[in-house]
């Protein structure tokens, strides 16, 4: 375990001595963008439109008992932007866009392409790390806040169609609950999702070996430490970076 921290401490270290090669590789790092953007984008979308309609139906039937429906729209806006819509994001992505990392690296390096790109003297960081890491970090915010809007949607209708509760009101208490501080806490969540989405998906792709059962493991691996890593950043964003703002 000490050895694969130090192996992808190194890996981070070389992602950043190498990012200014981006401007060589952006075809790649477009064609990344699109496949983990744009083909996520229905994911998300389901994602975040169901967990607001739920947060909605499982907060509005409690606050029902107390006649406080209104306080659905603050609810759903600040669970969304500052906690549920990051999360939620974060997990679909980690495992779709970590597995899409570590089978495509894996099966290269498992069929000697890694090594031929050595041999032709490209450096495989250059080459398909930093360009899925990119891509990860310029997608990422733009997904979650589709999360975020639909989820808030969603909630809106369920309060709307469910509770009767005025639209109008329901935006005007949505937006002024979300201040500054949530809305930085929200949005600087993606970042770091991506970057370590992509890192650790990377790391386990070029670690692979074992055929085809050292691919799946690898594969399981990186969702896993992915996913786990993610409620550890929210974490630390939601206690420590809090507390400080």
């Amino acid at each position: 375990m000490i050895y694969e921290l130090q192996e992808f401490s190194i890996l981070i270290k070389d992602f950043f001595v190498h990012i200014g090669s981006v401007k060589d590789n952006w075809n790649e790092t477009v064609q990344e963008m699109y496949l983990i953007g744009t083909k996520s984008f229905f994911l998300i979308f389901l994602g975040g439109l169901f967990t607001g309609v739920i947060l909605a139906i499982e907060t509005g039937h409690q606050l029902e008992t107390f006649g406080a429906t209104a306080w659905i729209a603050k609810t759903v806006s600040l669970g969304m932007v500052r906690e549920i819509g990051p999360i939620i994001a974060g997990l679909l992505l980690a495992a779709r866009t970590g597995a899409k990392n570590t089978s495509e690296l894996g099966a290269m390096q498992l069929s000697e392409q890694i090594d031929a790109l050595k041999a032709f003297g490209a450096n495989p960081i250059e080459k398909l790390v930093v360009p899925r890491t990119v891509a990860a970090l310029i997608m990422f915010l733009p997904l979650i806040l589709v999360a975020d809007l639909v989820g808030i949607v969603g909630g809106m209708l369920v309060s709307n169609q469910t509770f009767n509760s005025d639209i109008n009101v329901f935006w005007a208490t949505a937006i002024s609950s979300l201040k500054m501080k949530d809305l930085f806490v929200g949005f600087i969540k993606p970042i770091f999702f991506g970057f370590f989405i992509a890192t650790i998906s990377c790391y386990f792709g070029l670690t692979t070996k074992g055929g085809t059962n050292g691919l799946g493991k690898n594969t399981i691996n990186a969702v896993v430490y992915s996913s786990a890593l993610i409620l550890v950043i929210d974490f630390i964003f939601t206690k420590v970076v809090w507390e400080l703002l």
